[in-house]
């Protein structure tokens, strides 16, 4: 007998068909009132099963939480890493806007995703340290493009005041030891300032504010990049 159709395959098979279907019900569920009202019960009930069946899966609502943020994140760690490999060989400055360009689109196209990640907090909830990994994809693909230009002599360091100097250190330690303490001050600003501008356009905020989005949002990442030191002649 091969192992597709041995018992224990076929068991594993079905774990994770009802485990994309108990995900693919709360996603709908996000999708008409929002992570905070996530109920397991309500999945269970729209899936036809009962409670204690479901809670063989997902022991609690934080639980399945956790595993769509997971997924959430990865979906958009795969999305940016697949673009940014389009642009592989090319200049820093494409390779940052392509990543950058990717996440605006990936949370246009994944609005509720996008909101559970990056929204505001669900009260009670606490992400545990097994989100990080995927949650720091987009960083550190950014933070690998500043630093193959640094390497190549191709970034430009701008000093910082002396009062953040202290900070911007610890950071650089924390994050990427490698680079210069103001690049890395840097990155972290244009971090927040990215999902802020994709923040902005998926929540309806640039409503009557901005119209011809697409545009806009490639000139303020061109900026973001020039402050963290890739000038437009290094493309």
């Amino acid at each position: 007998m091969s192992s597709n159709s041995a018992p224990g395959g076929a068991r594993a098979r079905a774990r994770i068909e009802v485990t994309a279907a108990i995900k693919d019900a709360a996603r709908r569920q996000l999708a008409a009132d929002g992570a905070a009202r996530l109920s397991l019960r309500a999945v269970a009930r729209e899936l036809g099963m009962v409670s204690s069946a479901l809670y063989r899966y997902f022991p609690s609502r934080d639980d399945l939480l956790t595993a769509l943020i997971i997924d959430a994140y990865d979906s958009l760690g795969e999305a940016a890493e697949s673009s940014h490999d389009t642009v592989a060989d090319a200049g820093p400055l494409e390779r940052w806007t392509a990543v950058c360009e990717s996440v605006r689109r990936w949370a246009l196209a994944h609005p509720h995703e996008y909101a559970l990640i990056y929204g505001s907090p669900v009260p009670g909830y606490r992400a545990p340290e097994a989100t990080i990994p995927a949650a720091s994809r987009v960083g550190l693909l950014l933070i690998a493009v500043v630093r193959d230009a640094h390497r190549s002599g191709r970034l430009a360091v701008t000093p910082l005041p002396a009062t953040l100097r202290p900070e911007a250190s610890r950071m650089a330690a924390d994050l990427a030891p490698d680079l210069p303490p103001p690049v890395v001050a840097a990155l972290v600003a244009a971090w927040a300032q990215l999902y802020g501008l994709v923040g902005f356009e998926v929540f309806g905020q640039f409503h009557r504010v901005v119209e011809d989005r697409a545009p806009f949002f490639r000139h303020a990442v061109t900026r973001l990049a020039q402050g963290v030191g890739l000038e437009p002649g290094h493309a």
